[in-house]
């Protein structure tokens, strides 16, 4: 039986557990229409597939290392006592670039579901939780960031109302593994 639930640091450790891994099957390809001037269309593009790791540098763990997590939530689904999803909300924190300076505002910081637990409603368990939190906190925008190799993510917030609202396609070119990635920015009006 899958259950859910906020949790604290205390689970930390089990949160790191759950893989979160993104099968690389298409990419939405930018295609700027007169250098940009006329507008960005993203177009679904298949591409040679490979398995992407995004938990490799996302540690629940480090979180309260790096930052002051008193305004976080955290939520996480069990099967019987198998973690097997898990999300952070992130709120009112200094140096949190995502928040733009806005106290009106909350990041989902991280979402991540096991494989064999995909397709199961986890996800969107965990995402309204992190909804619901934010609406009882009092907040008006929920951000989220998603890369463009990452066509799976993308859809499964914007079948949730979250829309499109920045494309930075050099957000990563520091970081020569993910300089060819664009990051996508959704907005969901809560």
């Amino acid at each position: 039986m899958i259950t859910y639930r906020e949790i604290n640091q205390s689970y930390f450790e089990q949160y790191d557990k759950i893989p979160m891994l993104v099968h690389v099957k298409s990419i939405l390809k930018l295609e700027k229409i007169q250098n940009g001037f006329g507008g960005i269309l993203l177009k679904e593009t298949p591409c040679k597939e490979y398995l992407k790791d995004m938990g490799k540098d996302e540690k629940a763990t480090d979180y309260a290392k790096n930052f002051d997590i008193t305004n976080w939530a955290f939520f996480m689904a069990f099967n019987n006592n198998k973690p097997i999803g898990a999300a952070t909300v992130v709120s009112r924190t200094v140096d949190i670039h995502m928040l733009d300076n806005r106290d009106d505002m909350s990041v989902l910081w991280d979402i991540r579901v096991d494989d064999a637990y995909k397709q199961l409603g986890v996800g969107t368990r965990l995402f309204n939780m992190a909804v619901d939190w934010s609406k009882l906190n009092g907040f008006k925008q929920m951000k989220i960031e998603c890369q463009n190799n990452n066509v799976p993510a993308f859809k499964f917030y914007t079948k949730h109302g979250a829309t499109l609202g920045k494309i930075d396609e050099y957000a990563y070119y520091h970081d020569e593994e993910e300089k060819d990635e664009v990051q996508l920015i959704l907005y969901l009006d809560l």
